[in-house]
């Protein structure tokens, strides 16, 4: 039987290599520095010329507008949701025309772009007046919000259905075998077992919806919506000042940054289980 008497010594680290001065990473850095002095000579620029008096005088009218921006996307959202849930089963049915019904809106309405659509039913509607008026439903497109909202939630009805049906179509088959297995009821399992875990694959992609869907709200302003880009389009209007521009941006890039942390909370929270 042998034992130790002795112990090795510690050694240093090894050296770090050096990486080798390419041209590729002289070209990176310099364009990194070049990013980085244009954003800051931006930012010196905005400082230096912020005028508050204008500021005062529109940041009501744009706080008027970052309120009808929220709420046309929440409302739409909240549509174009409860519109995806027929959709995404509809898509997934075994009746063909059913089915391809439901592709066929999804097809148009993901593959067209949005402001085509807005214009489609902001503009093209009034051509039916008489129709409408007849089916007593004149009264609400001939509102302009009321036809972005529509459109909105069309629009979005068909992403999240789509994201619905592959987050359903993501859970194993074997969740549904192994339920069944246990005496389970199909509707029972489907709500209590394969909803949960394909609305969590579905969380981040829903997010990114609701984010992009903020960001295109901004087309509403062409339509005489006073939202939040309606607002700065009035202000620069009376202004020509290019910092109405910078102060929309501004908006919405907090309001982009809360939604997405808000999300990252929400996906931590739901997720901690699949966490080790």
């Amino acid at each position: 039987m042998s034992h130790i008497t002795t112990l090795i010594p510690p050694q240093p680290a090894p050296p770090a290599t050096r990486k080798p001065v390419t041209a590729a990473r002289i070209s990176g850095l310099f364009f990194v520095a070049l990013w980085v002095l244009l954003l800051g000579s931006m930012v010196l620029m905005m400082i230096n010329n912020w005028d508050w008096e204008k500021f005062a005088k529109y940041g009501p009218r744009y706080l008027s507008g970052l309120q009808v921006t929220l709420g046309l996307v929440a409302a739409s959202i909240v549509a174009g949701a409860v519109l995806s849930f027929p959709l995404a089963f509809a898509r997934m049915s075994r009746n063909r025309i059913l089915a391809g019904l439901a592709y066929v809106y999804v097809y148009l309405f993901r593959g067209t772009p949005l402001l085509a659509q807005v214009f489609l039913i902001y503009y093209g509607l009034g051509g039916f007046r008489p129709e409408l008026e007849a089916a007593g439903l004149w009264w609400f497109f001939k509102d302009a919000w009321n036809c972005a909202f529509f459109s909105f939630a069309l629009n979005t009805a068909a992403y999240q259905a789509e994201i619905l049906r592959g987050a359903i179509e993501s859970v194993p088959r074997g969740q549904r075998e192994a339920a069944a297995s246990l005496g389970i009821n199909a509707r029972i399992s489907f709500w209590k077992i394969i909803m949960p875990q394909a609305l969590i694959v579905a969380l981040r992609p829903y997010g990114n919806e609701i984010i992009l869907m903020v960001k295109a709200s901004a087309i509403v302003a062409i339509v005489t919506v006073f939202d939040l880009m309606g607002e700065t389009k009035y202000a620069f209007s009376r202004t020509f000042d290019y910092q109405t521009y910078l102060w929309a941006a501004i908006f919405y890039l907090v309001i982009v940054e809360i939604l997405r942390n808000l999300w990252n909370v929400l996906e931590a929270r739901l997720t901690r289980h699949l966490k080790r």
